[in-house]
């Protein structure tokens, strides 16, 4: 753990989980061929000067290529996030992140913290060793977002648009600006460290959130939820085969399912009619929009419940949360 300007008043606490803002390759120019999480959280701050009356503290949590996030990363950040959110002169957080799973922890992070101050997550699509990386702007950005009076709530920064939790999605494979927050639109824009704020910060009710995290902590193995896809000739024999292992007993059986589902949530007369068996059977079942914008509208007589403007990915950890909260 390290901190500069230490005798200021007011904290932001920097939290890295490695990767490819912390990333290296063997040539600069290399902006794709590169291994994600080498870069220390602290050696990432060099360079970035704090707001005034604002001290940066650094602490590694994890150090990884977010495409491999796990249930063990999130309980420790989330654990971490609340530490320090507790402390009263700590005015915010930034978290280093890397861009493939970015939006199901901030979703997450949202889901059990609830947070009355900011939590910033912040990426790069290129590695620090770049010829231009882009990583050390978002940081800067991440950072006066961290430190703004009133911000709150769990939020993405990259290329210097604000997105709230709930909205936002990796939308590009590799340029700069690669997240999005569909038609809800980003909630802030960051302009030479100053903020242009567009509508309200995220926000959660804490009292869902606090049981979430209490059953986080308690529950040694989280439930388990598949995501599948309806598409053309779509088949049900997946959803029975994940029925047929749970019902004879295995270690880690499925205990929800979330429908990546086509237009206004219809799917496929055969994965669906396989989803109602998988439904009778015991298993939760959502279904959630494939669409990047817009929201699942409630249609007469669904008997599979729908996620509404939540996406496949965010639909599986609300589904998971759930199920943890009643759990024995």
């Amino acid at each position: 753990m390290a901190d500069n300007n230490t005798e200021s008043r007011r904290r932001v606490i920097v939290l890295g989980t490695g990767g490819t803002i912390a990333g290296r390759a063997a040539r600069p120019a290399d902006n794709v061929g590169y291994t994600a999480g080498q870069v220390g959280v602290t050696e990432l701050l060099e360079g970035i000067v704090a707001p005034p009356g604002v001290a940066l503290q650094t602490e590694q949590v994890a150090q990884a290529d977010s495409k491999d996030m796990s249930f063990a990363i999130w309980r420790r950040l989330a654990e971490r996030c609340a530490h320090w959110l507790a402390q009263s002169d700590v005015a915010g957080l930034v978290i280093t992140h890397g861009t493939d799973t970015l939006e199901e922890t901030a979703f997450f992070l949202q889901s059990v913290l609830a947070p009355s101050k900011p939590v910033v997550l912040t990426c790069a699509m290129r590695p620090a060793t770049a010829l231009t990386p882009d990583g050390p702007q978002n940081m800067r950005d991440a950072v006066a977002v961290a430190a703004t009076p009133g911000a709150r709530g769990v939020v993405a920064v990259c290329a210097g648009s604000v997105h709230g939790a709930l909205d936002v999605q990796k939308v590009h494979p590799y340029r700069v600006d690669a997240f999005d927050s569909g038609d809800a639109g980003p909630v802030a824009y960051v302009e030479e460290g100053a903020l242009r704020e567009l509508r309200n910060w995220p926000l959660s009710p804490p009292e869902p959130a606090r049981h979430c995290f209490v059953r986080m902590q308690q529950i040694e193995h989280w439930p388990r939820v598949e995501i599948l896809m309806s598409h053309a000739e779509a088949r049900g024999s997946l959803v029975d085969a994940l029925v047929r292992e749970r019902q004879a007993g295995a270690a880690e059986p499925v205990q929800g399912l979330v429908l990546a589902a086509t237009g206004n949530g219809t799917l496929h007369e055969s994965l669906e009619a396989a989803a109602l068996r998988a439904q009778a059977a015991g298993v939760a079942v959502v279904r959630a929009t494939r669409c990047p914008q817009g929201r699942i509208l409630p249609a007469p007589g669904a008997v599979l419940r729908d996620a509404g403007a939540l996406s496949p990915v965010k639909a599986r950890i609300a589904l998971m949360l759930e199920l943890m909260a009643t759990q024995p």
